[in-house]
């Protein structure tokens, strides 16, 4: 029988066995509500629960088994029932397993409950989620935002004095930037969570300067967002050869990565690949990455891209707008690109799949088919979001000639004697706000 070694590598406990890395065993645990509540209704739970599945591939974990319990609603202390919890723990002992994970947020005490009756870490969707964002964070600004939504999100689930993160003191759920030890006072986690946000704050900044300077050049910015896996940073890569990291996991992008463009009609364009979205985004992580979704807030337009492949593509893109709706910017233009056509042998559910979600252009972003349609499609968006001007301004106006350099794109400029013409292209709001200095053809 071959000997079983067993070590602490940092932070996280590794199995070994002649060498080959064991991952941790998952128990993943989701509630069907006999009277289904109307958030996410379109997703069934066994898909939100194979997503769950997904996740926890991601950061790492092995799942083992899947627990699905009907019941009429939430038990406030154990959440799935104390009869199913002490069917679950049998099941943690018989398996072998490292962590049971549950799909959907717990309360501190049915948190506190459940790891009592359970004897191992036991974690929430959130919770998996902020692991997986600690591993991919690597710009500054992202290891803040991830320590301060973990911080966040530990601070009511203190005891006594004391934190409850894991009884093996390792693994899945306990990775993040900046970590300390585990027995941390509450008050501790609050001066952190202030310095943080005051390190945010300067990041936010620095980034408005940035925003400012963008302007100044009258490139307009335009995002790509999307669920998260759907194609975002092979799309960045095609287009610009940023050369971003490309991986088939969830959230392989968390940090926005912007490159210029220069399109068809040789206006230039600002690039941006955003974090991905996902089925049951807490408010509270919306919140915490607030700042890195500010590049879709500040953005001209959206690519929205969609990944054509996908058996839950019109409750992926569902999520999509849900989060659109979270942040404000459902009114802004978007694109619908359906991505990965290359996996689509259906014809049919193709034309459909475009018919159903008002998709403009169907592309491959991996071998590049469909990408000169793309650009014709955002030079022609972008071109529609602005109008042709043509106006006189007064020498005494200047400070409305560099506004109009900074929101718009001038064309021509001619100096005359009292004033300058100017020919440019500027959104409907600044035209309507220029409308005294109109040239009036004779």
């Amino acid at each position: 029988m071959k000997e079983e070694k067993k070590f602490v590598r940092g932070n996280t406990l590794v199995k070994e066995e002649d060498g080959s890395k064991l991952k941790e065993k998952a128990i993943l645990v989701a509630l069907k509500e006999k009277r289904p509540r109307k958030i996410s209704s379109s997703w069934t739970t066994e898909d939100s629960l194979e997503e769950l599945a997904n996740l926890t591939k991601t950061a790492g974990g092995k799942v083992v088994a899947k627990v699905v319990q009907t019941r009429a609603g939430v038990d406030s202390t154990f959440y799935v029932g104390k009869g199913k919890a002490a069917e679950i723990a049998n099941l943690v002992k018989e398996l072998g397993a490292d962590v049971v994970i549950f799909d959907d947020d717990l309360a501190p005490s049915q948190q506190r409950n459940l790891e009592e009756i359970m004897e191992v870490k036991v974690l929430d969707r959130t919770q998996l989620i902020l692991d997986i964002f600690a591993q991919r964070a690597r710009s500054s600004e992202g290891k803040i935002q991830v320590e301060l939504a973990q911080l966040t999100y530990l601070l009511p689930r203190l005891r006594g004095k004391g934190v409850i993160l894991s009884r093996l003191g390792g693994g899945i759920g306990t990775r993040g930037p900046g970590e300390t030890k585990l027995e941390v006072d509450r008050r501790r986690i609050k001066e952190r969570i202030g310095r943080l946000k005051e390190k945010l704050k300067e990041i936010e900044q620095q980034r408005d300067i940035l925003r400012r300077k963008r302007k100044r050049n009258s490139w307009p910015v335009v995002a790509i967002i999307g669920y998260t896996n759907a194609g975002k940073s092979t799309l960045l890569n095609a287009l610009t050869n940023a050369q971003v990291k490309v991986d088939d996991k969830l959230f392989a992008t968390l940090d926005p990565v912007t490159r210029k463009l220069t399109l068809p009609n040789q206006e230039s364009i600002l690039l941006t690949d955003t974090v991905g979205f996902i089925n049951k985004l807490p408010h509270h992580l919306i919140a915490a990455f607030r700042a890195t979704l500010r590049e879709i807030e500040e953005a001209d337009l959206l690519v929205n891209v969609l990944d054509a492949s996908h058996s839950k593509l019109e409750e992926e893109n569902r999520a999509t707008y849900s989060v659109l709706k979270e942040l404000k910017v459902d009114d802004k233009p978007v694109i619908n690109v359906l991505n990965k056509i290359d996996l689509v042998k259906n014809g049919y559910r193709l034309s459909r799949l475009r018919r159903n979600l008002d998709a403009d252009v169907a592309i491959s972003a991996l071998y590049g088919d469909g990408l000169d349609a793309l650009l014709d499609k955002i030079a022609q968006v972008l071109e529609g979001e602005r109008v042709l001007v043509e106006l006189l301004l007064p020498y005494h106006k200047s400070d409305l000639l560099a506004l109009i350099h900074r929101e718009g794109k001038v064309l021509s400029k001619e100096y005359l004697e009292n004033e300058v013409a100017v020919r440019a292209r500027i959104s409907p709001q600044l035209a309507n706000k220029l409308i005294d200095y109109r040239k009036r053809n004779n």
